[in-house]
């Protein structure tokens, strides 16, 4: 009887701790308004999906967002204290158990507001009524044509939603900011020497600042490896500015040395085949509609000519990937995706016949000797299909994989065995090799939800693909079944000789 009694007791603990967490949360919603939720939303907008957050009304609903995506639980709640004390609401740190010194000493280590977020929210916070009004009047061909009233914090995010404002990108609130008030510009300048600042490649060091009066005198230091070689000062805030532009310029150019050339006529074309429906033993794969309109609708926005394809057999998808081989318009466009949606093994995907085409053979078709006109250009290839045995699954989540026979299971195919020997190829797999990817049947699938959400909310901010399939791969690691009992890994490889980064869109995100 006693280990029962024990494991009665402790569960009757964690029921306690969890109890009192969600009433530290519960006290802390009570004591916020509705600007101060606005607030949270805007310092919380690079953790969370938008339209996640949009839909949130209260903090509760702000709270248990972090919760779910794993940022805050009952043995952590810093993240709730870092967001209050950037609210300056110091005296709800005591609910948490934090102090406003507490705080500070943990920021370092333990902060999640960035840099970029915590500059737009002080600005927002010294931004008056007054000079919102010739703020809105400086952007009026930027803003919508109705007549809306917007806060500063509206403001700011929908210039980042239009992409007129980025991490990388703050040139038009300098321009604002340098017409309206020389209080806001120096926020703006004291960021940008900050971002300076944390270059290694540049190893830039900042000295104390010497106070004399109004003015300060900055000493600067690009070192090559010793401290005092190449020693400049810049006497003057005029002379400051004018380095960091030089910096920021030869970043930008750093960048387009580094990163594939966006620039041609035509960002180029995207192909989504989506197989659904199968001749014999393989299941309908429900919710992958979803995806393809997801996919569709994301890559429109991106730039893409984007051609959809449901239900074809392995030997149809081989003679469209023939006919996309020979197509002459991609000379004019920048790179080439093609999304697959279907059941599969390793290293390989069905047909509606279900037959396996394997990966590699729809890869090598856009080599730059079976397709020249895409040489050196890049080759992006999404697959969202298992790569191994189905998992037996709760009935909203279903594997998109046939039940194997053990006498027929192929070798394990590796996905850098998949792409073609050359550069310039990008594979993203849903899954590992061997291993189930999985699919809700009225949300879509994992994998391919998290891509679109991911680039909606990186594309914006200049992040290139491989630091966005990183997000992608955070993300999918993160969701479980409802029993709590399947995961998912997601796999890129490539071979890709540089940044791949898409021009950010005019347009706000679809959704």
């Amino acid at each position: 009887l006693l280990p029962g009694r024990e494991t009665v007791g402790s569960s009757n603990m964690e029921d306690d701790v969890s109890l009192k967490f969600r009433q530290q949360l519960l006290l802390i919603d009570e004591n916020l308004v509705a600007e101060d939720v606005a607030a949270l939303k805007f310092l919380c907008t690079d953790l969370l999906p938008f339209r996640k957050l949009e839909s949130a009304k209260s903090a509760v609903d702000i709270f248990q967002l972090l919760i779910a995506a794993e940022y805050l639980n009952e043995e952590d709640t810093f993240l709730v204290a870092e967001l209050l004390y950037r609210m300056k609401c110091h005296s709800l740190l005591k609910k948490l158990g934090y102090t406003k010194e507490k705080v500070q000493e943990c920021l370092p280590k333990k902060g999640r507001v960035s840099p970029y977020r915590q500059m737009l929210y002080e600005l927002s916070e010294n931004i008056t009524n007054e000079m919102l009004k010739d703020i809105i009047f400086l952007l009026k061909n930027h803003l919508p044509k109705r007549q809306i009233t917007l806060s500063a914090l509206e403001l700011l995010i929908l210039l980042e939603k239009r992409g007129l404002l980025t991490e990388n990108n703050v040139q038009m609130l300098e321009e604002v900011c340098m017409n309206v008030s020389p209080d806001l510009l120096e926020t703006v300048n004291s960021y940008k020497r900050e971002k300076v600042c944390s270059i290694p490649s540049f190893n830039v060091l900042w000295s104390d600042c010497k106070h004399t009066g109004e003015k300060s005198s900055i000493s600067i230091y690009l070192s090559t490896g010793e401290k005092n070689s190449g020693k400049y000062k810049a006497t003057s805030p005029h002379k400051l500015n004018k380095f960091i532009e030089a910096v920021s310029f030869f970043l930008s150019f750093l960048q387009k040395m580094t990163s594939y050339k966006m620039d041609r006529p035509h960002r180029g074309f995207c192909l989504v085949i989506n197989n659904v429906n199968f001749d014999r033993s393989l299941q309908e794969r429900k919710g992958s509609c979803k995806d393809a309109g997801e996919l569709e609708r994301v890559f429109t926005w991106l730039g893409l000519d984007v051609r959809m394809y449901t239900d074809l057999t392995s030997q149809e998808i081989k003679n469209l990937m023939r006919t996309w081989q020979h197509l002459q318009d991609h000379k004019d466009r920048d790179c080439f995706i093609c999304c697959i949606l279907s059941h599969g093994e390793s290293g390989a995907i069905y047909g509606k016949d279900e037959e396996l085409v394997s990966i590699r053979t729809i890869m090598s078709h856009f080599t730059a000797k079976q397709c020249p006109q895409l040489a050196e250009k890049p080759k992006l290839f999404f697959i969202q299909a298992c790569q191994g045995k189905e998992i037996q699954c709760p009935v909203y989540v279903e594997a998109d994989a046939r039940i194997p026979d053990l006498s027929s299971m192929q070798r394990s195919v590796s996905p850098f065995e998949s792409i073609p020997e050359e550069a310039d190829f990008l594979l993203g797999m849903a899954t590992i090799d061997g291993y189930a990817s999985f699919r809700h049947i009225q949300q879509g699938a994992w994998y391919i939800q998290a891509l679109c959400s991911k680039l909606q909310l990186l594309v914006p901010r200049g992040e290139d693909i491989l630091s966005i399939l990183t997000e992608v791969n955070e993300d999918v690691s993160r969701r479980v079944d409802r029993l709590g009992t399947k995961k998912q890994m997601p796999q890129p490889a490539y071979t890709l000789r540089r940044k791949f980064i898409f021009p950010i869109p005019r347009d706000p995100p679809p959704s």
